[in-house]
């Protein structure tokens, strides 16, 4: 069985939390890692048009490609506690490629000056690459000129020491296609007949869901809140009447679809419902939902990437951008 929360109070782990307006957040400017800064629009304006051009590059099954698919190649930067990087680590697992592609964990505390860090602890691993301390080192290396923010997964390339791709949902798919070669029979995640329904259900579960419980949680006006908290929770309603129907999201098999949502599922009464204010309904108030979760959480090797005392960790951080002034949703049984 999947744990649940602790009987500790996760509040008290955490503690106050300083609303966003005075919250400095830790990112590159122009390849310089800055501390302490004010998160204005024009700056968050500027983070997002890189993202969609930087790090977008794919690895191909074609060996004519820039990044052809090879073992020992490519390595993936990762921490347990992020459900981004969950999902990444959960198709390395099931595509049975530990041995293909290799794996640097991040300590799950990031709050620190410096951001993500590497270490030999019980929680995390050296670089095991480049031997550099922090995450941020990596991107520098790759773009010397990067701006934005330093995030997990990141799939990177030991050959021309650059950073592929850091978006989880296009490394899923090149794990899932394009290292059929080593893959050990495993199915395809996100087979051709289906990939309209796939696509149709992931933008469901990214917008109301996987992003809907940060949402919710870092909403700084009530408004927003409460927005996010009705679609949060009118999604989760309609799932749960969905895998009642049926043992996934869109049949008898495991699709793409499952892993989105399979991150958020182990997470949500652990810290989503304490933490980030999600708490109109627990996860155990969805009994089909749950039952699917579990379904999930039994397959081969899934267990083992489902980290409790990380994810935890993770969520104990005075610099989470919650604002104290929200008042939060009454739950439905009361």
């Amino acid at each position: 069985m999947i744990p649940t929360r602790t009987e500790t109070s996760l509040s008290e782990r955490v503690g106050a939390v300083p609303p966003i307006s005075a919250q400095p957040i830790k990112m590159l400017i122009d390849g310089a890692w800055r501390t302490h800064l004010v998160d204005t629009p024009a700056l968050r304006q500027r983070r997002m048009a890189e993202r969609q051009i930087a790090f977008r590059d794919v690895i191909s099954a074609d060996p004519a490609s820039a990044f052809p698919a090879q073992a020992g190649r490519y390595h993936m930067y990762v921490s347990y506690a992020c459900p981004w990087a969950h999902r990444a680590i959960l198709y390395r697992r099931l595509k049975r490629l530990e041995d293909v592609v290799g794996m640097s964990v991040l300590h799950p505390k990031w709050g620190g000056p410096q951001g993500w860090r590497f270490g030999a602890t019980e929680m995390s691993t050296p670089d095991l690459v480049e031997d550099r301390q922090y995450l941020y080192e990596v991107y520098q290396a790759s773009k010397p000129d990067f701006t934005g923010r330093v995030t997990v997964p990141v799939l990177y390339d030991t050959q021309t020491k650059r950073i592929v791709n850091n978006e989880s949902r296009e490394i899923m798919r090149m794990l899932d296609g394009a290292f059929n070669n080593w893959g050990k029979g495993c199915q395809n995640f996100y087979p051709p007949n289906l990939r309209g329904e796939i696509d149709a259900m992931n933008d469901i579960i990214l917008k109301n869901v996987a992003e809907g419980v940060y949402r919710a949680g870092f909403a700084q006006s009530q408004e927003r809140y409460d927005k996010a908290v009705a679609a949060l929770f009118e999604t989760l309603d309609h799932l749960e009447e969905r895998v009642r129907a049926q043992p996934f999201l869109l049949g008898n098999r495991v699709t793409e679809s499952d892993w989105h949502l399979f991150p958020v599922l182990v997470r949500f009464d652990l810290v989503y419902v304490p933490i980030l204010r999600c708490n109109v309904r627990a996860l155990a108030d969805y009994p089909a939902l749950s039952a699917y979760m579990q379904r999930l959480y039994r397959l081969p090797g899934v267990a083992q990437t489902v980290k409790p005392d990380q994810i935890l960790l993770h969520y104990d951080e005075p610099e989470l951008p919650i604002n104290p002034n929200i008042v939060p949703a009454r739950p439905a049984n009361h």
